[in-house]
């Protein structure tokens, strides 16, 4: 990617330049004087700007419209012999993480390209900043070899990774950005803590660090100490990207920080604990779910941003396909059954709950739910928190939904035989039940609910439909680009040979400024299986998965492999992406 030839004479050509004594001028300053690009009376004048302003010179010439970022890198490449590199053409999350921290990137605006053996290739557009070098130097203990890059490309790249959400914060730390304070803890132990904590550093590096992860669009942070570092990590369209690593001394005092603003008890580190937290903008609120964990080291914390927004998007925004909508609107319009929402953690299961939560809420329905705990607040439907120290537990809280007059039951998790049982005999005794379950496919719920010990003819009976789901990444529009595989690959993927057609051709990720590397935002995967009777005949058998999985593929279900190949031939995803998502 970089060729090594080219820096050989960077260090000569860079030192002799910045040790002239010609002038106060910076490094660029004289090159683009030397270039003839600008005048020595523009050059100072925008140097005496930048510092005024505490800015970079480059930073200042850019904003000052006197030569554009393409111009200034190829001018610095061709006078000072460094190689030229298009960021664009950069896949990012390739790149080298954790070399050099956050701050020492944005501080001096700089990406780490490649490292071989003790030598650090940065790209940057001021290679002539010798504290920059010197700093890099120490931090890493590697010899850096500057590459030229464009400064717009660069500080879009930064901001992608999360960097530069400074002036977002300061911005809001100036207005009404605040922690809810009904939210915190007021015990006196609590006020002694939160005021060893209330110092600057900590606050303001959790606030920025909430404000990056709802830029960046992430729906978990998380903050991991171990023996010899901290670092800090989001989960961006499902994966986990390492943000900064924060001194390590600060671990205790940002955990007890997140502990009084979520009402969590300070002085118990020795078992996990569960907490919520608000974060108000103006008008507008923000909630945080928390959770601690103890690990060896410190106290792992992990929050997770709920949006209240998902789920008013509606169905169409969550990927069903047409006859898959269709199926899914019959049966919640059904006066009573069992609608089982299945898939692991972080597939989407409570968003698809609350938009059907959210269709039947309507004045005449009495809608009761039991989570743990209510990730949204949707008004008019009456949520019930799981407590199990007061003895307040799934099956607790739907024996009482029951003498409360209910039309619709949501039941977070169907963890146990007696929770299942109940939520079966609501079922059939003229009520809607809502629920998800842990397993793979929709097949497989049906012998899951058998090995739990509820009876066949209970489930038969009861259960209208199952819905598996699953994440994939959608493609970023701006840089998605046509890719091509053999047909043979295709058809191992699972595609027929009538849709190879060459009527479409699938995508590629390729990644641009605007994206997390060709990927932008998520899309569901959907296998939405109605229980016909011959599926119940089948279970009353005691049918195996693959008996009942071989019934829904002659009633025309798709699974979820099928499911994530319409989104590719619609170019909605890849198949790199499908056949991760779906390699069961």
């Amino acid at each position: 990617m970089i060729r090594s030839s080219l820096v050989v004479s960077r260090t000569e050509s860079v030192d002799t330049l910045v040790e002239t004594p010609q002038s106060s001028l910076s490094g660029v300053a004289r090159v683009l004087v030397h270039a003839g690009k600008l005048s020595a009376k523009a050059a100072e004048d925008l140097s005496k700007g930048a510092v005024e302003r505490k800015v970079g010179f480059v930073s200042a010439v850019i904003g000052a419209g006197s030569v554009s970022p393409a111009e200034l890198a190829h001018t610095l490449s061709t006078a000072l012999a460094l190689p030229l590199l298009d960021l664009n053409a950069v896949d990012i999350e390739r790149l080298p993480r954790g070399v050099i921290d956050g701050k020492l990137s944005q501080q001096y605006q700089v990406v780490v390209l490649a490292r071989r053996g003790n030598r650090l290739f940065i790209g940057g557009a001021d290679p002539t900043d010798q504290e920059a070098t010197e700093r890099i130097k120490f931090a890493t203990q590697l010899t850096p070899e500057w590459v030229i890059v464009e400064y717009d490309k660069l500080a879009r790249l930064l901001h992608g990774q999360g960097v530069s959400a400074t002036e977002a914060l300061e911005t809001i730390t100036s207005g009404d950005f605040e922690f809810d304070v009904s939210e915190e803890d007021t015990s006196a132990e609590a006020a002694e803590v939160a005021t060893d904590v209330e110092d600057a550093p900590v606050v303001r590096f959790l606030q920025k660090m909430l404000i990056d992860a709802i830029n960046l669009r992430a729906s978990d942070l998380h903050f991991e100490p171990y023996e010899n570092n901290y670092r800090v990590r989001f989960r961006v369209d499902g994966e986990l990207r390492e943000i900064t690593q924060p001194p390590i001394a600060i671990k205790d005092k940002l955990a007890s920080r997140i502990k009084v603003i979520s009402r969590l008890d300070i002085s118990e580190k020795r078992v996990p604990q569960d907490g919520r937290m608000k974060l108000k903008f103006g008008t507008k609120a923000i909630d945080f779910r928390i959770s601690t964990l103890p690990t060896l080291y410190g106290e792992k914390i992990v929050i997770r941003i709920l949006d209240p927004s998902s789920a008013k998007l509606g169905i169409e925004a969550l990927g069903y396909e047409k006859i898959e909508k269709e199926r899914l609107l019959v049966a919640i319009g059904r006066p009573y059954g069992m609608i089982l929402v299945t898939g692991p953690t972080g597939s989407g299961k409570t968003v698809s709950l609350y938009t059907c939560l959210n269709m039947l809420n309507l004045p005449g329905v009495n809608i009761s739910t039991v989570e743990d705990p209510a990730e949204i607040n949707l008004p008019g439907v009456n949520q019930v928190n799981v407590n199990d120290r007061a003895g307040l537990t799934f099956a607790a809280a739907l024996r009482s939904f029951l003498r409360q007059d209910p039309d619709i039951i949501m039941v977070g998790e169907i963890r146990d035989l007696e929770t299942a049982d109940i939520a079966i005999k609501a079922a059939q005794t003229g009520h809607l039940v809502l629920s998800t379950l842990h397993t793979n496919d929709a097949p497989t719920t049906l012998t899951r609910l058998l090995n739990m010990g509820v009876a066949p003819f209970n489930i038969a009976s009861s259960v209208i439909l199952i819905t598996a789901q699953r994440l994939a990444r959608r493609l970023c529009e701006n840089c998605k680009m046509p890719a091509d595989f053999p047909r043979e690959a295709l058809l191992r993927a699972g595609f027929q040979p009538e849709d190879l057609d060459g009527s479409w051709k699938p995508f590629r990720a390729v990644g641009c400024s605007a994206c997390n590397g060709g990927y932008k935002g998520r899309v569901g995967l959907y296998q939405v299986m109605p229980i016909t009777e011959a599926q119940q005949r089948i279970i009353l058998a005691e049918g195996t998965a693959m008996d009942i999985a071989d019934q829904a593929r002659k009633d025309g279900v798709r699974d979820l492999r099928q499911s994530g190949l319409i989104k590719v031939r619609s170019g909605v995803t890849t198949l790199d992406e499908i056949t991760t998502m779906t390699n069961d």
